[in-house]
């Protein structure tokens, strides 16, 4: 059964998720656009789920696509958020930043190889068809940092005795 504490809980997890994929999305949009593609090709790229290869060939703003490649990213993160808080739960995570950065970036190190090894094709974000492999670096990155924040503030919430309910 799930505590509704926010380590124990699902909303550490979705929380982090979020912001890992705020954050990695935004360095799709920049590194798409760095990278000759336009920005919205990485994030459409990842519709293929959906859409099939056609996606992977879409590059401009659409909410068929660039909206369904959004979607599968964030319930993605969410995914890779839940399984970084398994792997460092509350009591065995690092209390240093640089603790919480490296565990993130172990966690997205872990994703990186499990998205281009593992997976099937079509199941895989289709970021390569448009980043070059220092965007990729870059996005992998922002994910990292996107978790190792938020987990780490939902820790310090529950560290001065918040619930990280949120609410008022």
């Amino acid at each position: 059964m799930l505590d509704a504490a926010p380590d124990r809980g699902l909303s550490a997890p979705l929380v982090a998720g979020a912001a890992a994929s705020l954050l990695s999305t935004l360095a799709l949009f920049v590194c798409g656009r760095i990278d000759g593609h336009g920005a919205a090709a990485p994030t459409n790229a990842t519709s293929q789920w959906v859409w099939g290869r056609r996606a992977l060939l879409r590059t401009s703003w659409s909410l068929r696509y660039t909206l369904v490649g959004y979607a599968v990213h964030h319930a993605m993160s969410t995914l890779w958020a839940a399984a970084h808080r398994r792997m460092h739960p509350p009591g065995a995570r690092s209390a240093s930043l640089g603790g919480a950065i490296a565990e993130a970036a172990g966690t997205a190190a872990l994703a990186f190889a499990v998205d281009y090894t593992v997976t099937p094709r079509r199941l895989r974000p289709g970021f390569e068809h448009h980043l070059s492999a220092r965007s990729m670096l870059v996005v992998y990155a922002a994910f990292a940092l996107g978790l190792a924040a938020a987990f780490r503030v939902m820790d310090e919430l529950q560290r001065a005795g918040r619930d990280g309910s949120f609410t008022p």
